[in-house]
């Protein structure tokens, strides 16, 4: 006897949530695009179990992801579409889109990328809330996925995806590119930001640290940040003096120098200019900016790390972008 239509209907939807709740999901943003606390929780759990019996490895197939978190349009995904090109089975792609922006699906490489997302707030605990979605994600949905890179729909790459893996792949230890600084001027005013005594005892001001948000970590440091518990709950809390405290820019480098400072470079393979600026947001590069001296300039850096990837660039960037991609940015 056929099952009625009714009956059928209802059954598809009682039982989607199961669904959704424990297999790794790649969504569009038209496909129930919000995560719930249930959600968040068993996502933590099953990463942290997953990266208990994958940890770092010499896999013959190491893979990088890209984990992008957004709250507009990814305007620069032809300029990454030519970077990914030729290399699929190198790479994984994440995105993390603001379920109340509308974020399209570019397609190509990122179509179904989406992962069931949060509302994220800037100089607030969701940003890394959504950086650690991103990393669960890819550690439950691929073990060969062996570094793990954070950028956003402002960064651009400035070199090929052949230098970019042949740099992180040679170096043989694994270790995680994240800036990790103690030395700023207003470290003590944003550690006090959420009461003077309100990081103890799990956080001591000498431990304090401050750094970018955005990072190439190892698959081990991936594994650090999605099995935390202990720092979460204190930077999870909200800042209650007039200035922001920027927690996305001190959760991971205050854990990370905490739990394995030596296997850190304590560097940013992202460069980002803030000459000039003063209320937070460092520079936009323009279309008028935008030339072969600037991306080869945005490659040096002041260590031995060249930089990778850079930011702010403003979506008019794309087409002059586009125009020295191949002879310049991708020609190494």
């Amino acid at each position: 006897m056929l099952s009625s239509p009714i009956l059928v209907s209802l059954t598809f939807f009682i039982s989607l949530p199961l669904v959704l709740l424990f297999s790794p999901q790649f969504l569009t943003t038209s496909y129930l695009p919000f995560t719930s606390d249930t959600h968040d929780h068993t996502l933590f759990r099953r990463a942290s179990v997953t990266a208990a019996h994958t940890t770092t490895t010499t896999t013959n197939n190491p893979k990088i992801a890209f984990l992008f978190l957004t709250n507009s349009n990814l305007s620069f995904a032809p300029l990454w579409e030519k970077f990914f090109s030729g290399h699929r089975h190198l790479f994984n792609i994440y995105i993390h889109a603001d379920p109340s922006s509308t974020v399209a699906d570019p397609g190509g490489v990122f179509r179904r990328r989406f992962i069931p997302s949060k509302k994220t707030n800037r100089a607030s605990p969701s940003l890394i809330s959504a950086a650690r979605r991103l990393l669960a994600s890819a550690l439950i949905d691929d073990p060969h996925n062996q570094y793990f890179a954070l950028v956003s729909q402002r960064c651009v790459p400035l070199l090929s995806f052949r230098f970019v893996y042949s740099y992180l792949f040679c170096n043989s230890i694994h270790s995680s590119f994240i800036e990790i600084l103690s030395n700023e001027t207003n470290l003590y005013d944003r550690y006090v930001a959420r009461g003077e005594n309100a990081m103890l005892p799990e956080v001591p001001y000498e431990e304090f640290r401050v750094g970018s948000q955005f990072f190439v970590l190892a698959r081990k440091h991936a594994a650090v940040v999605v099995r935390d518990k202990k720092l979460w709950r204190k930077f999870r809390l909200p800042c209650v003096t007039e200035e922001p405290c920027y927690p996305e820019e001190h959760y991971f480098p205050t854990l990370l120098s905490m739990e394995d400072r030596k296997g850190c470079t304590g560097f940013t393979l992202t460069r980002v200019n803030w000459t000039g600026c003063w209320d937070g947001h460092p520079h936009l590069y323009t279309p008028s900016e935008v030339s072969p001296g600037l991306i080869r300039r945005l490659r040096v850096s002041n260590s031995s790390y060249p930089f990778l990837f850079a930011r702010k660039f403003s979506p008019e960037c794309l087409a002059p972008l586009m125009e020295i991609a191949d002879d310049v940015i991708f020609r190494d």
